[in-house]
């Protein structure tokens, strides 16, 4: 039973999702995620956004253990994403005289994924509106692309809190702790960053231009719709998603590469063991067969070098690691030391296809390395120069 009171009236209506497998069918999911919701108490009551479908009966229950049988009037969609606003249909049935908050986008969604089509049920609001629940008041921030084109946040003043959509959200269930203080937040800050890298990853300077709007805004509490809220640690996951929108990495190296028969990994392995040699501590090693694309994104994401490497398969890139150098792409990364290296037997292809990629996202190639067969002397060396090239222009240490 996840009900909780933030601040005076104001009450977290979440729910925990433990079973689903992959978030949007694709992000494993080994701690599970949270889909969060919020009651506002007032004059006039307020929800803030619903959950996914299945558990609509659940968010009914936390509601009324709220306001009991009191009316809700408003429902504030910051974002329509189903995992959020699955349950409006069902919130509509039980509260029939509930009004509809959302900008003129989520209007349009909301009348396309359900069909609620009566203008009446509807107030628009753009941004910089205010809305008044009583003692209360709404002031509604659009931040378009973070991560849809219709997401918002909603700030109330008199409670110096805001509820922010998908922004500052992770990955992982709460286990019972709702605020960051009440909980061992270690896991969630590491989710922080994958989901930063696959859900909102490509949007950086659409993060960034939200960021400066709730960067004058007294906060002391900030309410996701994904994982813990906010309090104790605002500044710190502040710094971590203006870093990531800025493209800003961390120190570290990740080597991302796959092998059918162990040679490759053998370059893979001679590399990191390489970069070790010259002092690098942070070194995540992927085999891209096996790991969650989620992992590799992430750490791809984060971390200042990357190196990526592959057999020839059938005259092309081995398919694991054409699918995570596409969603490089996808999500335009930038700022990479990067280096390649491919493997073959009797046809050269993977290395050339790593290096069409990079040309894509515009990063520049530090050094490559090739290799027939198997591993030689000169490809351990050739391993040294590749470390070495990646060493020397990494300037986090």
């Amino acid at each position: 039973m996840n009900v909780k009171e933030i601040v005076k009236d104001i009450y977290y209506v979440g729910v925990n999702d433990r079973v689903t497998e992959k978030f949007e069918a694709l992000w494993a999911l080994p701690n599970g995620v949270s889909y969060n919701s919020y009651v506002v108490k007032d004059a006039k009551n307020a929800l803030i956004d619903t959950v996914e479908v299945t558990d609509a009966p659940v968010l009914l229950n936390h509601i009324r253990r709220i306001i009991g049988d009191a009316p809700l009037h408003y429902l504030v969609i910051n974002h329509m994403e189903p995992d959020h606003s699955g349950s409006i249909p069902v919130v509509l049935e039980a509260y029939p005289a509930i009004k509809i908050v959302g900008n003129k986008q989520t209007i349009g969604m909301v009348k396309g994924f359900y069909h609620i089509e009566n203008d009446d049920r509807f107030i628009e609001v753009a941004d910089g509106a205010e809305l008044s629940l009583g003692e209360k008041t709404f002031k509604f921030l659009l931040t378009p692309m973070v991560h849809w084109p219709e997401t918002m946040m909603t700030y109330c003043p008199e409670r110096e809190l805001i509820f922010s959509g998908d922004a500052f959200g992770t990955f992982g269930a709460l286990n019972g702790g709702i605020i960051d203080y009440e909980t061992d937040i270690d896991v969630y800050i590491r989710e922080m960053y994958r989901y930063y890298g696959c859900i909102v990853g490509k949007y950086g300077k659409f993060v960034q231009k939200a960021l400066e709007k709730v960067a004058p805004l007294k906060l002391s509490y900030v309410c996701s719709t994904h994982g813990p809220v906010w309090h104790e640690r605002i500044a710190e996951v502040s710094a971590i998603v203006d870093r990531l929108s800025r493209y800003e990495p961390e120190a570290g190296v990740t080597i991302i590469y796959a092998s059918m028969y162990g040679n490759t990994t053998e370059v893979a392995e001679a590399i990191a063991n390489e970069l070790a040699n010259l002092g690098v501590k942070n070194i995540k090693i992927h085999n891209a067969a096996k790991a969650d694309m989620s992992d590799m994104i992430s750490d791809a994401f984060r971390y200042e070098g990357l190196i990526v490497g592959a057999p020839t398969y059938s005259m092309t890139l081995f398919p694991p690691v054409a699918t995570f150098m596409r969603a490089m792409v996808t999500r335009e990364v930038k700022n990479k030391v990067f280096a390649a290296f491919g493997s073959f037997t009797w046809a050269p292809a993977a290395l050339k296809k790593i290096e069409g990629y990079a040309n894509q996202l515009g990063w520049n190639l530090e050094a490559t390395l090739l290799m027939k067969q198997s591993i030689t002397d000169e490809v351990l060396a050739d391993c040294r120069s590749l470390a070495e090239a990646v060493h020397s222009k990494l300037t986090l240490k």
